[in-house]
């Protein structure tokens, strides 16, 4: 649960979500909208039996005169969603409901454009359909002709190559640091960010990063919750660099012991068996 609240509060900056599409939305369309007009949307919407989405994160950006959607959806589950895209193609009828029932169409009336894109970052590769016909059955002779066409962007962390995430990039940051299992990785990252997150504009981010690291990623790769008196990152970057010391004296211990056990199995392995052939 503090992983998704973490999270979930990274992606509700707008310079995260601009990185987001900027560095992993491959497709010509990016270039036509305006990053800089992120804005986040009510994310609340009730469908007719009356259950709630309120942990999605929906974001609105222009596109000529008219608007963009983009609706992302974190996925924490360690178990792969075979059927996301039904559940998507259920959210995104929910969010048109809304748009057509406060009446934010385009000029001639139409919907909206949106984005749905789902942010795995699960051990597992992620294996699912990402489109809805992929999990209709086909009836030849016309019916197949009926079924929804709909598709989910998937952006699955654990996919990319740290060579293949872009160079100067938060959400890059944000998956680098997800899979850093060196205490040195990780403390690289946390410098960049230092240095890109500067201005004071930028304080909350700063301050989301700074504790997301400290009750998230450091406790789940090297069990140790830091929590800088501030929540800055500049002082989670100190207290970083104190502990990844620590961690790699304990490293060392940790090795030394390991190989000491090993060198009394294998002289007790030879003394048995140094008996058994004096025996």
């Amino acid at each position: 649960m503090e992983h998704d609240h973490g999270y979930k509060h990274l992606f509700s900056h707008p310079e995260l979500v601009a990185d987001l599409l900027r560095g992993f939305v491959n497709e010509p369309w990016i270039e036509q909208v305006d990053l800089d007009s992120l804005e986040r949307v009510n994310g609340h919407y009730v469908s007719d039996d009356l259950r709630e989405r309120e942990d999605d994160i929906v974001w609105r950006l222009r596109w000529g005169d008219g608007w963009c959607y983009v609706y992302l959806l974190l996925e924490f589950q360690s178990s792969v969603d075979r059927f996301m895209a039904v559940r998507l193609l259920t959210y995104l009828g929910l969010l048109y409901q809304d748009l057509v029932r406060t009446g934010e169409l385009t000029p001639d009336g139409r919907l909206p454009p949106v984005l749905p894109l789902v942010l795995y970052n699960g051990e597992r590769r992620w294996s699912a359909p990402i489109e809805v016909r992929e999990l209709i059955a086909p009836i030849p002779g016309g019916l197949e002709a009926y079924r929804p066409d709909f598709r989910y962007l998937l952006l699955d962390e654990g996919a990319f190559a740290d060579a293949d995430l872009p160079a100067r990039n938060l959400a890059a940051a944000v998956f680098r640091l997800e899979h850093s299992r060196e205490p040195e990785d990780l403390q690289a990252v946390v410098g960049r960010l230092v240095q890109w997150l500067k201005h004071p504009e930028q304080r909350s981010l700063r301050r989301a990063f700074s504790v997301w690291l400290g009750r998230v990623v450091i406790p789940g790769h090297f069990g140790e919750t830091l929590a800088p008196p501030n929540n800055d990152l500049r002082e989670m970057e100190t207290m970083l660099a104190e502990r990844v010391k620590e961690w790699q004296r304990r490293y060392e211990q940790q090795g030394l012991q390991k190989g000491l056990q090993k060198g009394l199995e294998q002289g007790l392995e030879q003394g048995l068996e140094q008996g058994l052939e004096q025996g």
